[in-house]
């Protein structure tokens, strides 16, 4: 039996539909405007529109592949689909700045006269505000729903608005000094920032393709760990986190009294992923592997009344980023180069 699709990838997927038809409706807008003024300003931000519009719909489709059900050929599910978005839209942007830069050079020595720059400011000026409203949605449900897809777009379409709104600027600046040559010159420098934008999109996507450690979300889960710690765990090591889509697997060995039954372990366990839950949302695998003490890990279990201490305890290892992930029961040894 398959499962559902999960409420969080059909908003998800409702969000991405709507962001693609605005951008479509935008990208008319913007040619308009161009075909007005002759602005190669304002031609760069057509140019980086046929991107929203493409990415918005490659988008839309890794949303619907990542929001079916796992089944036999995708055990962990279709999430990657959204990695493999982010990359492609990467790759446009980057396409998309370096022909802005090489239009924005041929103008400075075939520069063209500017016209009813008046209208043409008004109609990317309102382009601009639904930009920023759009990725303002797209970012703050793509955080939610720990969406790269939708962070992706939501992020290109307030870079897009920002890049809108500098050109504005200096279309009032040629409207009132006339230096034409200012056109061309700023649709260079957000050429540039655009494939600023390209190579954190990219580096980004393809991080998450190779299953990469996010270090920053490793952090938060070393945090989250030693403020909930229970007596029972007396070491945590093996450590991995790997998001799938919005989905975020987690595997660890928690070392526990090898004296505690199948149940009682299996207790542990249920709280370290109720934890984890309230914390990183609904959307988690955990798989934990339970390890029994040995002896000589005495020295560092604070478990009192212990029916079967053999030393004294020494002190607590601390969780950290670098000895958390280590494939290696901790002792006495690390808790001296810890105290170091």
């Amino acid at each position: 039996m398959q499962e559902a699709v999960q409420p969080d990838k059909r908003s998800n997927l409702k969000l991405q539909f709507w962001i693609a038809a605005a951008s479509s409706i935008l990208l008319i807008a913007k040619f308009f405007a161009y075909y007005l003024t002759n602005s190669v300003s304002i031609l760069t931000d057509a140019l980086e529109s046929i991107v929203n519009v493409t990415a918005a719909l490659i988008g839309l489709y890794s949303l619907y592949i990542s929001s079916l059900p796992r089944d036999s050929n995708h055990p962990y599910g279709h999430g990657k689909a959204e990695f493999i978005s982010a990359a492609v839209e990467g790759t446009l942007v980057l396409s998309a700045g370096l022909l802005i830069i090489y239009k924005s050079i041929n103008s400075i020595f075939s520069p063209e006269p500017l016209e009813q720059l008046n209208i043409g400011i008004y109609i990317i000026s309102i382009t601009a505000v639904i930009n920023w409203l759009l990725g303002f949605l797209a970012v703050r449900q793509g955080t939610n729903n720990n969406s790269l897809a939708l962070l992706a777009s939501g992020k290109h379409l307030q870079t897009d608005s920002y890049s809108t709104v500098a050109i504005v600027a200096g279309l009032f600046l040629i409207k009132f000094t006339g230096f034409n040559w200012i056109d061309p010159l700023i649709a260079i420098l957000f050429g540039f920032f655009i494939i600023y934008t390209a190579y954190k999109i990219i580096r980004k996507s393809l991080a998450g393709i190779m299953d990469e450690a996010d270090m920053v979300l490793l952090k938060k889960m070393v945090e989250l760990l030693n403020k909930h710690r229970r007596e029972n765990w007396i070491d945590l090591h093996n450590l991995r986190v790997i998001k799938y889509g919005n989905v975020l697997h987690v595997d660890c060995h928690l070392t526990v009294p090898w004296y505690l039954n199948l149940h009682q372990a299996h207790e542990e366990i249920d709280y370290l992923a109720k934890m984890i839950r309230a914390e990183f949302g609904e959307t988690l695998e955990l798989f934990v592997h339970s390890d029994g003490c040995l002896y000589h890990q005495c020295h560092i279990c604070n478990k009192t009344n212990c029916p079967v201490r053999q030393h004294d305890f020494k002190g607590q290892i601390a969780w950290a980023t670098h000895n958390i992930i280590e494939n290696k029961k901790h002792g006495l040894k690390d808790l001296q180069e810890q105290i170091k």
